[in-house]
C-alpha cells in the first residue's frame, strides 16, 4: 500500500470474489454490473493518469527552480536500496497496531495529521491554477509567519514560512474540502486529497538516476508481490486504514448515484513509484535537447499497458493482484528498449537528474527552517517527524 505526501508505499487493488464483488470494501453480498465496473476501473485508469502526467510536467520545471526551499527531494541508491525494507517494518508495524489497539483511535489520530497534510498538498497543487485565474490587479500582499527558538546569536528558526494572499485563497479552499473529509470520510474528498498527493509526489521527489530508479522499483515488485500473494497483511491493513493513501470508485454508483460504497480502489504507491521514474525520463529527454519526449511517452503508455493488465488478470483469476508486478517490468522493459533501438541505452543510465537540480539542497534539522510553498511545510512537518538525513531530505513511508 502507499502514502503521497508527502509520498507513498505500493497497494495492491481490491480483490473481488466469484460473483464481482469487492472483498475489501463490500459489507454485503454485491454484483457490479459491467457498465458498473467499466466506469469504476476506466474512471481509476485515468485518476492514475492525470498526477502522472502534470506531475511529470511540472518536475520538470521544479528541477529548474531557484527557490531553494521547493527544490525537490533526491533520491539515492542507498535510499532506493533501504526503502522496501523500511516500506516492510511500517506495514507491518500497522499490522500490529491494528491488531492490539482500538481501531476508531488510530484512525482518528491518522485522519488529523492526514488532514494537515492534504490541506497543505492540495494547496501546493491548487497554486499554478489560482496564479492564472486571479487577474494582475489583485492586490497580492505577502506575509511570513515566523517561529524562532533562543536570542541574540543563537536564535534559531523552526518556522520561517513565507506566503501571499492567492496562498491564503488556495488554505481556504483546501480546508474546505478538509474539514469534509474529515466529517464524512466521503470518496469524492477523499480522491481529491489522493490526487493531490500523487501529484506532489511525481512532482518534488526525484531519482538521481535510472539506475537508482531500477533498484527501487525492483525492490518495490519484490515488497509488493510478498505481501499481497505471502500473507494477509496489506488487505487486512487496507481494510483498517482509514486515509487518503488510495484512490476509490464506486461501482454501483450508476445505481446509487454520490452515496455509492461498493468501491474499487488503487493505492497511491502504485501510482507515485512508477510516476517518479517516468518523470525521471521526461527529464532525460529534456535533458537531450532534441525536441523529443520519446522515453516519456514509451514509459507513460508502457503504464498504461500494466495498469490494464493488472485489472485483466484480477478479473481473470478473481484474486487481488499486486499492481507492481505488471507495472514494473513495463515501465523499466519499455525504454530500455526504446533505448537499445535509438543507442542510446549509455546515454540513459549515465543521465543524472541531480545536475538538474540546484546544489543547494532543503537542509532539515532537528528543527526544520520552512519558508515557500504549503508542501515545503508539510514535507518538512514529515521530516521532524521521521527524522531525515541533514544531507538531503529522504524518502521516508509514512504508511504501507
Amino acid at each position: 500500500m502507499s502514502e503521497a505526501e508527502p509520498v507513498p508505499v505500493p497497494e495492491a487493488l481490491n480483490a473481488t470474489d466469484s460473483n464481482g464483488t469487492e472483498a475489501l470494501n463490500a459489507t454485503a453480498k454485491f454484483v457490479a454490473t459491467p457498465e458498473g465496473t467499466a466506469l469504476a476501473y476506466g474512471s481509476l485508469v485515468l485518476m492514475a493518469l492525470l498526477p502522472i502526467f502534470f506531475g511529470a510536467l511540472r518536475s520538470v520545471s521544479c528541477s529548474k527552480s531557484k527557490n531553494s526551499s521547493d527544490a525537490p527531494e533526491t533520491i539515492t541508491s542507498r535510499d532506493a536500496a533501504r526503502f522496501p525494507i523500511i516500506a516492510s517494518c511500517t506495514l507491518f508495524g500497522l499490522y500490529l497496531f491494528f491488531k492490539v489497539f482500538s481501531q476508531e483511535y488510530i484512525n482518528l489520530l491518522l485522519s488529523v495529521y492526514f488532514f494537515v497534510l492534504g490541506v497543505l498538498a492540495l494547496s501546493h497543487t491548487m497554486s499554478p491554477l489560482m496564479t492564472r485565474i486571479f487577474p494582475a490587479s489583485f492586490p497580492n500582499k505577502q506575509y511570513q509567519l515566523l517561529f524562532t527558538q533562543g536570542s541574540g546569536e543563537s536564535k534559531e528558526d523552526i518556522i520561517n514560512y513565507e506566503f501571499d494572499t492567492k496562498t491564503l485563497v488556495c488554505l481556504l479552499i483546501s480546508s474546505v474540502v478538509g474539514v469534509w473529509y474529515l466529517l464524512k470520510k466521503h470518496w469524492i474528498a477523499n480522491n481529491l486529497f489522493g490526487l493531490a498527493f500523487a501529484l506532489n509526489g511525481v512532482e518534488l521527489l526525484h531519482l538521481n538516476n535510472v539506475s537508482t530508479g531500477c533498484i527501487l522499483l525492483g525492490g518495490l515488485f519484490v515488497y509488493d508481490v510478498f505481501w499481497v500473494f505471502g500473507t494477509n497483511v496489506m488487505v487486512t491493513v487496507a481494510k483498517s486504514f482509514e486515509a487518503p493513501i488510495k484512490l476509490v470508485f464506486p461501482q454501483d454508483l450508476l445505481e446509487k448515484g454520490l452515496e455509492a460504497s461498493n468501491f474499487a480502489m488503487l493505492g497511491l504507491g502504485d501510482i507515485v513509484i512508477p510516476g517518479i521514474f517516468i518523470a525521471l525520463l521526461l527529464r532525460f529527454d529534456v535533458s537531450l535537447k532534441k525536441n523529443s519526449r520519446t522515453y516519456f511517452y514509451s514509459s507513460f503508455l508502457a503504464y498504461i499497458f500494466g495498469l490494464g493488465l493488472t485489472i485483466f488478470v484480477m478479473h481473470t483469476f478473481k484474486h487481488a493482484q499486486p499492481a507492481l508486478l505488471y507495472l514494473v517490468p513495463a515501465c523499466i522493459g519499455f525504454p530500455v528498449l526504446v533505448a537499445l533501438f535509438k543507442g542510446e541505452l549509455t546515454e540513459m543510465f549515465s543521465f543524472e537528474s541531480s545536475e538538474e537540480v540546484l546544489p543547494a539542497s532543503p537542509r532539515i534539522t532537528s528543527f526544520p527552517s520552512v519558508s515557500g510553498s504549503p508542501a515545503s511545510l508539510a514535507t518538512s512537518m514529515n521530516a521532524m517527524a521521521t527524522g531525515s538525513s541533514p544531507r538531503h531530505r529522504r524518502l521516508q513511508p509514512t504508511s504501507m
